[in-house]
């Protein structure tokens, strides 16, 4: 049986084919369908994880009991879960080990695009790169096999454009006879003292080498032999533009990006006249290349950052005017629609918007966080100063108040969503009290981990598995935390919400401010509702735009006779929130009766 499916639907397809029983994940675009679509299989336990980190350490647990384990984060949540990757290529596992990086090229939704091609050489743990919706599938069945065969864990990196995109898979039965997991001691591989990760890390080194050899000899990496007067070496969904822009050209497609097939690369070399590398971002391939004396073109004409696509790839060949003529025609390139510019923007009726503009009346120095409420830093709000990694904003505050003047102390406040604070915002609110900070977190509850796509969290009170779950009490556990001033405000209320803010940026010790609205698109039944709707009376309004100073999708200038404009409340997208008729002085935005 065949279906369409995109690389992350084929992942999960691929785990539960290969007998993985334990998939963990902290939700990142473009990982976080992975782990929605493991959850159609019952023979899958599939969890989101506070972070990273304890999502691999799950995994790893499972893994050392004898279970097949998949974990899957993007690109920037290798850099979370680090710490026990490293030495898990010590340590070795028992029941196969999947880590999927999923990386972002053009950061269509990230903060950085780096490399994580790097990270596979660096842990010296070996990485497949699957190009199609079909590889996905089939390198993760292969990730686990070479996982065990070689006792380590596997690292499969994805980009957006494979993650998202779809192909055609073929679907096979979940694997059996796999043995069934049972606690049995190594300790001596799994204890990783120095005397032990002494012994373990010539075994790292081995291990890599018999890789590197068997490289050169497996499916995945592949000579195809064309037109020999150029020859390119490619991966991932590179290979695919490649193929469409150069049909003629000979290629050597490589599946396995650490360790590469050094042989390999030497005789496909001496077969073609002239050598280039095609890949994105970082010269990881391209580097290798030069390092065994083989001449070989690519970052001194492609761009370092970025994404490659046909386009681009065709119009960098063509600017060192080498293989033009072998490269194919654009299709339909010129009939592509030039589509508007659309600037990413709260909901309506976010909760976050209220703080947001309150913080901008304050001029408030906001330290900011990974979320949806990133966006304050937009126009109009315009109320963000800092966002650099999850959990980062208490850091950076605690940080800014250790040096600046007193009175500049009382602008700073941190802002944080709840699953961001789950994730890393709970340490750095420990140091914050611990080192006696006088600053205010504003933590912004909205009940789920909201620009992902509406994942739950500790807080939410459900499981992955949508199973009734404990629920985390954020003001109870400030206050375990030492927040001796702890106050819950509604954001929909913005005289309260300023009020709280004012109140709090001038106290000398550290407090927090939760709100507690949930987000308008959260996906259970009853959690949102919805207010009376707004409306402009037109004859009231006197055009001041107060309003527009929200930023609401909803609300709309029109032309209006008599004035230079009004505002308009779209019926279709207004919530209810109420914000902005507390904004207008004129009462002209009144709610429905």
């Amino acid at each position: 049986m065949k279906e369409i499916l995109s690389g992350n639907e084929a992942i999960a397809r691929g785990a539960y084919e290969a007998g993985v029983m334990v998939a963990t994940a902290y939700p990142g675009t473009p990982s976080t369908e992975i782990l929605e679509n493991i959850i159609r299989y019952n023979e899958v336990d599939a969890s989101w994880s506070p972070n990273e980190k304890v999502a691999l350490e799950v995994a790893m647990g499972a893994s050392f009991a004898g279970a097949r384990t998949l974990v899957a984060m993007k690109h920037v949540g290798v850099n979370v879960a680090a710490d026990p990757l490293f030495t898990l290529s010590y340590t070795g596992i028992k029941g196969g080990l999947v880590l999927v990086t999923a990386d972002d090229p053009e950061m269509h939704s990230s903060q950085n695009e780096q490399d994580n091609r790097n990270y596979a050489k660096f842990a010296k743990v070996p990485m497949l790169e699957p190009a199609d919706s079909r590889e996905c599938k089939e390198f993760t069945r292969l990730a686990l096999e070479l996982s065990e065969a070689y006792d380590t864990p596997v690292m499969l990196r994805t980009t957006t454009r494979i993650s998202h995109s779809k192909s055609i898979v073929e679907l096979e039965n979940r694997v059996s006879g796999l043995p069934a997991p049972a606690l049995v001691s190594n300790a001596a591989k799994q204890v990783m003292l120095p005397t032990n990760a002494k012994v373990r890390h010539p075994l790292v080194e081995a291990r890599m080498a018999k890789l590197a050899e068997a490289a050169n000899s497996m499916a995945v990496n592949r000579m195809e032999m064309r037109d020999t007067a150029m020859g390119i070496i490619t991966s991932g969904v590179c290979y695919q533009y490649v193929r469409e822009v150069f049909p003629n050209v000979s290629t050597l497609k490589l599946g396995l990006v650490n360790p590469l097939p050094l042989s390999l690369i030497r005789d496909f070399a001496a077969k073609v006249d002239r050598l280039f590398v095609v890949e994105e971002l970082d010269p990881c391939i391209e580097e290798q290349v030069k390092a065994l004396g083989i001449p070989v073109s690519g970052k001194d004409f492609l761009p370092l950052c970025g994404e490659l696509s046909p386009g681009r790839i065709r119009a960098a060949f063509a600017s060192i005017g080498v293989g033009t003529e072998k490269a194919s025609m654009p299709v339909g390139e010129a009939l592509a629609p030039t589509l508007p510019g659309r600037p990413p923007n709260m909901c309506p009726g976010c909760p976050h918007r209220g703080v947001f503009y309150a913080l901008n009346r304050l001029k408030a120095y906001v330290t900011g966080d990974i979320g949806c409420y990133t966006l304050g830093f937009l126009p109009p709000l315009s109320s963000m100063e800092t966002c650099v990694c999850m959990g980062a904003s208490i850091g950076n505050a605690t940080g800014a108040v250790k040096v600046v003047p007193e009175e500049e102390k009382r602008k700073v406040v941190a802002v944080i969503g709840d699953s961001t604070f789950f994730h890393s915002g709970v340490t750095g609110l420990m140091d914050m009290v611990y080192n006696k900070a006088p600053s205010t977190v504003v933590i912004l509850d909205n009940r789920i981990t909201a620009m992902t796509g509406r994942q739950d969290n500790p807080a939410s009170g459900y499981t992955l598995m949508n199973e009734p779950a404990h629920k985390v009490d954020i003001p109870l556990l400030c206050s375990s935390l030492g927040v001796k001033h702890v106050r819950v405000v509604n954001p929909y209320d913005l005289e309260e919400t300023k009020q709280a803010l004012k109140e709090e940026m001038e106290r000398p010790e550290t407090s927090v401010i939760i709100t507690d609205k949930p987000c308008v698109l959260i996906k259970r039944e009853g959690v949102f509702q919805r207010g009376p709707l707004c409306s402009v009376d037109v004859e009231a309004c006197i055009g001041c735009r107060a309003c527009l100073g929200l930023g609401c999708p909803a609300i709309q200038w029109r032309p209006a006779e008599g004035k230079k404009g009004v505002p308009f409340i779209d019926a279709g997208l207004c919530t209810g929130c109420d914000v902005c008729r507390q904004l207008c002085t004129f009462n002209a935005i009144r709610r429905a009766q």
